[in-house]
């Protein structure tokens, strides 16, 4: 299964809105792209999509930039994926002409792991996924 780079990138650029906006900042494109190493071009069409979703909300002037429409704990991950690529997370299409062997592997493979990833993203929430990315400098994880 394979993601796309928007995908991977609007989740990357709600994440780093989340964390440098929760005491009432807001976050730059320039910022976020710098940080986060997106070209600023390509980010700006993610956050126009995100804005769509309600996602995210924009304000302008000189001290202007993102925040989140809700609490992190309240964005779930299939709700940046459907935003992003409705593909991900889209149903195996249904193969009326198709019998025997091909159809059970719809039916007993992609369609279940189809459902499986379906469930996580629609209990994971973006808080959840800052949680587990963040961690002491020591430890070698990923710091946004």
């Amino acid at each position: 299964m394979k993601f796309t780079t928007k995908a991977e990138y609007g989740l990357v650029a709600l994440a780093d809105i989340a964390i440098h906006s929760e005491q009432g900042e807001k976050a730059t494109t320039i910022e976020i792209a710098q940080r986060q190493n997106i070209s600023h071009k390509y980010l700006e069409q993610i956050l126009l999509q995100l804005r769509q979703a309600n996602l995210i909300r924009a304000s302008k002037g000189q001290k202007g930039g993102y925040t989140l429409m809700r609490p992190a704990s309240g964005i779930h991950i299939s709700d940046v994926l459907n935003a992003l690529d409705s593909s991900i997370l889209a149903d195996v299409p249904e193969v009326d002409s198709v019998s025997g062997l091909r159809r059970n592997i719809k039916d007993c493979l992609w369609d279940k792991m189809n459902g499986a990833m379906r469930d996580y993203t629609d209990r994971m929430t973006l808080a959840e996924l800052i949680e587990q990315g963040i961690c002491p400098d020591d430890a070698g994880c990923y710091m946004i």
